[in-house]
């Protein structure tokens, strides 16, 4: 297939279990051939806390979850927890001899990290997508929230992370996604995290807004979805060099989808499994 044209998918805000099925069934249909390499933006209703692939169930504070009425979900992705809500979603679908997703994984990161610097530009953020990290002090290394811990290639905006990513590659397909806050209070997913002391939890807060940010809080006004995705569009096609037709998931995916969410990502047994 053609690597210059890839498929665009602007979808509408989904609860968690789907968002999670399509990005799976999406990656299985690029890996087959089926449809061409992929860029998805979407954004998530209601709220969803996602836990990464290895990620212990017990981090979370189920009935306060259940209490704001926000849902629970473990990615196909590794990393640690985040609260998505107020945010823009990017997915990338492709082949593992897709040039974007040779050389491995943190070749490809880089690759990737290079478009969402570039669409922070264009919504005039000015990041970086710097090579290696360590931990904040009073972290752990197990730190249950992936935005107070920045990764490799990952997106930083005034030394603090902006866009955190997670990557999984199954058979020969590569999926790779990630958030980008545009607004509202970062420290609110400490608040459906467990923690042993309300001192520790205060102490988490506190490391999170020292180490993270969102686009409002740089720019002093919260772009739009519709503006961060039209950015995030451009900057992938200038940087990747690819052109972007935008068409909607096909019937196969969409069935596909379904069986995922029915199966997987809704099912308890999926979600608690660690």
């Amino acid at each position: 297939m053609d690597n210059s044209t890839w498929r665009l998918i602007i979808s509408p805000p989904s609860t968690g279990a789907w968002n999670m099925s399509l990005d799976e069934a999406i990656m299985e249909a690029v890996t087959a051939g089926s449809q061409p390499p992929t860029l998805r933006l979407y954004a998530w209703e209601p709220a969803c806390l996602s836990l990464g692939h290895a990620q212990p169930v017990a981090d979370v504070d189920l009935s306060a979850l259940e209490q704001r009425g926000w849902q629970l979900v473990r990615r196909p992705t590794g990393g640690r927890a985040i609260l998505h809500t107020d945010e823009l979603t990017y997915s990338v679908c492709a082949h593992q001899e897709n040039p974007l997703m040779t050389g491995g994984i943190l070749e490809s990161y880089r690759r990737i990290s290079s478009a969402l610097t570039r669409g922070l530009e264009k919504l005039e953020i000015r990041a970086n997508a710097d090579n290696h990290y360590g931990l904040p002090d009073g972290s752990s290394l197990n730190a249950a929230v992936c935005f107070e811990v920045p990764s490799n290639y990952e997106i930083t905006a005034n030394g603090k992370k902006l866009i955190g990513s997670a990557q999984a590659r199954r058979s020969l397909g590569v999926l790779q996604h990630g958030s980008l806050p545009l607004s509202g209070d970062l420290t609110r997913i400490t608040e459906v995290l467990k923690f042993e002391t309300s001192a520790e939890r205060t102490s988490a807060a506190r490391r999170l807004l020292d180490h993270a940010t969102t686009a409002e809080t740089i720019l002093g006004i919260a772009p739009t979805w519709e503006n961060a995705a039209e950015s995030l569009k451009q900057a992938f096609q200038e940087q990747v060099q690819v052109e972007l037709v935008e068409s909607p998931p096909g019937p196969a995916e969409i069935e596909r989808a379904h069986c995922l969410q029915i199966e997987k990502y809704a099912n308890p047994v999926w979600t608690n499994r660690i």
